[in-house]
């Protein structure tokens, strides 16, 4: 993904959705390779921690996938394999275009500008609402803590504020 723009630039949800992929050509693959880690099968865990986005915007697949290494390996661990559920609970639909300009000598030439600017696919995103679940962790008392910094540190990687909400196991505190 070299030479690709900043989040910044696609964080704004704007115009109207773009996802139809049957008919455009060329959408790059999704980042993302598991949605949900961890125990899959144990449902009793008693602590659910959830990170939720302050404000609405759009989340790139990779900032998503980043969000998700970076919660995983810290909460696996600490818990250890068997000890955590983690899922991502938004899937990226969008399709991010991008019009490429030419740069360098010469370029004045070879590009048209601003002229037919729809732009190529580069990417997906998430559109997200404002106050929408991104991450859930469920865990045991044991590992409250480190379910909460493993949520802190997903959220660094999620180009919006966001927040931790404590949705069981709170008698902890």
């Amino acid at each position: 993904m070299a030479g690709r723009k900043p989040a910044k630039m696609y964080r704004r949800a704007k115009g109207q959705s773009y996802t139809r992929r049957k008919y455009m050509g060329g959408v790059p693959h999704l980042r993302i390779t598991n949605f949900e880690t961890g125990n899959k099968t144990r449902t009793d865990f008693p602590v659910e921690m959830i990170l939720r986005v302050n404000d609405a915007c759009q989340i790139r697949h990779n900032s998503l996938e980043a969000a998700r290494i970076a919660s995983n390996r810290y909460i696996q661990r600490k818990a250890g394999a068997q000890g955590y559920f983690l899922k991502i609970r938004v899937y990226p639909h969008e399709v991010i275009r991008e019009n490429k300009m030419a740069t360098g000598a010469g370029a004045d030439r070879i590009s048209s500008g601003m002229r037919g600017a729809f732009g190529k696919p580069v990417g997906t995103a998430a559109r997200v609402k404002k106050n929408q679940a991104i991450i859930t962790i469920r865990t045991n008392q044991a590992n409250f803590q480190d379910a909460k910094t493993a949520l802190w540190k997903a959220g660094l990687k999620i180009s919006s504020p966001c927040r931790i909400e404590i949705v069981r196991g709170e008698e902890i505190l």
